[in-house]
């Protein structure tokens, strides 16, 4: 039936191969599964009818069965008949000789070429726990095949998905056979790993065996032979412990080993967490770390380290058994069934760290002796069962606070907090930005920053900087910047500067440090000072110098200063919407002050466009030297001239004033602000007049008048 199976899966593949379709539940994968379902009956059938100690017999009943006519014809009944044999004794030799024949059959190399095939199928049509299923009888009759590496290097294949699932029954019977593999092939590592889990609370197996494991444990770490386990045949076992004690006598056992425990269910489970969800960098950080024990017996450890994303304090979360070992009841190191053990560390945290998170890398727990044989037991993090109660389930458990008796609570339902944050202390300074809002658009504004020291101690290397606070909306729509910091006039621009380092400040001392910001358009702006200081201060009856940093931000609104309106009119100030090509008209431009504050008025320019030229060779600003106040009006006209000789649009120019603050004097330098002059409809006309006549007339006098008619 076996080969029958076999044979129709090969049958059935080759369909597929030539354009058959498939399933996840019809695949030559159930055939092969079948053929060596009965492959192995096979076996468990020779096993139970053909005694090992059979011999062949000497007359040689099998000697003509190659020339048999039919599959299952026996040789010594041969032209027979009758139900009946013709020769007991020959009936008798006969099936001996095919019970002898079947013992010679090594059924596990059947087996597993049909698991290995089935494996394959399940695996192309995604079936992954059949495929695991399947895994795990590989390596059962890999172990009855004798060839224990290949056993044990499959059934670990297939641990963590049964563990992660939660199928302790299977997980055990699987530990259980690893744990033969490797006692029997003396594999250091996986022995103590396997052995480490089935002395957990969810490997279901009795105490005593729990205890036995263990005692098996204590005898490796002392560098002696463990005992055989349990289901070995004697002659593996006698070569599995000739390994071990060659191994042990030659001292190379003695390299300790690294268990990742958190890919496993140990019987120690560990958790480590901050108190608090963020510690001020002038307190001690405070980690709590518990050991709780499943194992049978009492069980000490020789080292218990904690390591932290800084290396540097690593130093201070180290815990070494230095009492004897027949004083348990003094030792910091002794772990008792049932019952966790728990240590505190502390430490003061670098001034590098402040302002930033701080984390548990990982816990090493050792156990053995740190000169001889030893293995360390290594959780990534701060430990937990994230196998057995993974993250989603664990938002559901009952809260417990951080700073609680974690002797009265649950083990399971303990907080688990890896991560903390170094917060700065508290700046004890009176930061200020005075000013004189608000400010106009394109004016080097002043701003002086106020720093006094009410701290108790004299600080030093003090730090002042400020910043444009930019929002997201504000950054996207405009790609270039509008406002400008200057530490000094004479510096060039930039969005963050940095005052002159004051080196010491003395309590109750007052400074002032005096920047200026320009901004190209109105609105509102929001200045960012950052003032950072060292102060000395006692940590733990230890001066140190700890760094702090007081930030404030402080808005300012910039607005227009002024409200230009131009306009064009012709020679007699009547306003005009064309001009004449030749012919000069005025450009009028009305200035009106905005700004609540005095402006002083260096002067006007106008900047023209290739068309237009003035209409005198010199034309100067009619606003040299003014004055002007909020709601004072100035206007000033300007001759001009259209070229061309065609009709078009074309722009005048730009219009330019040059101005600053009375109140600021010539410490500032001129602010410029700049207006474009409209754009006019030119057009040509083909004959000019101009007129001639005096200013003035007598009566009953002749009044002469020149007409000057120009054809163009």
């Amino acid at each position: 039936m076996s080969k029958q199976f076999a044979v129709f899966g090969d049958l059935f593949e080759e369909a597929i191969r030539a354009g058959l379709t498939a399933i996840q539940t019809q695949h030559p994968g159930f055939y092969y599964q079948e053929a060596a379902r009965y492959a192995i009956a096979r076996k468990q059938l020779c096993r139970g009818l053909c005694p090992a100690e059979l011999k062949y017999p000497a007359s040689d009943p099998l000697a003509e069965a190659d020339k048999m006519e039919y599959y299952g014809q026996r040789p010594w009944r041969q032209g027979h008949q009758s139900l009946e044999a013709p020769s007991v004794q020959k009936e008798r030799e006969g099936i001996q000789a095919l019970q002898y024949r079947e013992c010679q059959v090594d059924h596990s190399w059947l087996v597993i070429p049909l698991l290995s095939s089935a494996i394959a199928q399940f695996k192309k049509y995604k079936s992954p726990r059949m495929k695991r299923y399947l895994v795990v009888q590989m390596g059962e009759e890999y172990y009855h095949a004798k060839d224990y590496s290949k056993a044990l290097a499959l059934l670990g294949r297939v641990t963590w998905e049964y563990r992660s699932e939660r199928w302790w029954s299977i997980l055990t019977n699987i530990l259980q056979l690893s744990l033969r593999c490797a006692y029997l092939v003396m594999s250091f590592e996986e022995y103590v790993t396997v052995s480490i889990e089935l002395m957990g609370r969810y490997a279901q197996v009795p105490r005593e065996e729990k205890i036995r494991i263990q005692m098996n444990l204590h005898k490796i770490f002392q560098d002696e032979v463990p005992e055989p386990e349990h289901g070995c045949e004697h002659d593996s076992v006698e070569k599995g412990r000739a390994l071990w004690t060659t191994i042990s006598a030659g001292g190379k056992s003695r390299s300790p080993i690294v268990v990742e425990m958190n890919s496993i269910t140990a019987f120690v489970e560990c958790k480590a967490c901050f108190t608090a969800d963020s510690f001020l960098c002038e307190s001690p950080v405070t980690v709590k770390l518990g050991l709780h024990s499943f194992a049978p017996m009492p069980i000490r450890f020789s080292q218990l380290s904690v390591r932290f994303s800084n290396e540097a304090y690593n130093q201070f979360g180290i815990v070494v058994d230095e009492n004897a070992v027949d004083d348990p009841i003094e030792s910091t190191s002794y772990l008792k069934p049932g019952q966790t053990l728990w240590h505190t560390f502390q430490f003061i945290v670098e001034q590098d760290d402040v302002d930033c998170n701080l984390s548990i890398a990982g816990v090493d727990l050792v156990l053995g002796s740190l000169e001889g044989c030893c293995a360390t037991l290594r959780w990534t993090d701060g430990g937990g069962d994230a196998i057995v109660h993974p993250f989603a389930t664990q938002v559901h458990r009952k809260k417990v606070a951080l700073n609680a008796d974690f002797s009265v609570v649950s083990w399971d339902v303990l907080p688990s907090n890896y991560s903390t944050h170094i917060s700065p202390r508290e700046a004890n300074l009176d930061v200020q930005l005075l000013q004189k809002g608000p400010a106009l658009v394109n004016e080097f504004y002043l701003m002086t920053v106020s720093i006094t020291n009410t701290e108790v101690a004299q600080i030093s290397n003090v730090r002042t900087s400020i910043s444009v606070v930019t929002a997201v909306a504000d950054a996207v729509a405009t790609a270039q910047p509008n406002t400008f910091l200057y530490e000094d006039i004479d510096l060039p621009c930039s969005q963050l500067i940095s005052m002159p380092l004051l080196e010491e400040l003395k309590p109750n001392q007052k400074v002032d440090n005096v920047a200026y910001v320009r901004c190209v358009d109105s609105g509102a702006r929001l200045m960012c000072i950052q003032v950072s200081y060292q102060i000395p201060i006692d940590i733990s009856g230890k001066m140190s110098m700890c760094n702090c940093m007081k930030e404030i931000t402080s808005s300012i609104e910039v607005c227009e200063p002024f409200n230009i309106t131009v306009s064009l009119t012709n020679m007699k100030f009547e306003k005009i919407e064309k001009v004449q090509l030749g012919e000069a008209f005025l450009s009028r431009m009305e200035v009106k002050c905005l700004s609540p504050w005095p402006v002083a008025l260096q002067g006007s320019s106008l900047n023209l466009a290739k068309l237009v030229k003035f209409a005198d060779e010199e034309s100067l600003s009619q606003l040299t030297d003014v004055s002007l106040k909020q709601n004072d009006c100035a206007v000033e006209f300007r001759c001009l001239l259209s070229s061309g000789q065609t009709p078009s649009e074309i722009d005048i120019g730009s219009y330019s004033i040059e101005w600053r603050r009375v109140q600021n004097g010539a410490a500032v330098p001129f602010a410029s602000t700049t207006v474009s002059l409209p754009t006019v409809e030119a057009e040509p006309i083909p004959l000019s007049l101009h007129v001639d006549m005096p200013a003035y007339g007598h009566m009953k006098a002749v009044l002469p008048l020149t007409y000057l008619l120009h054809n163009q």
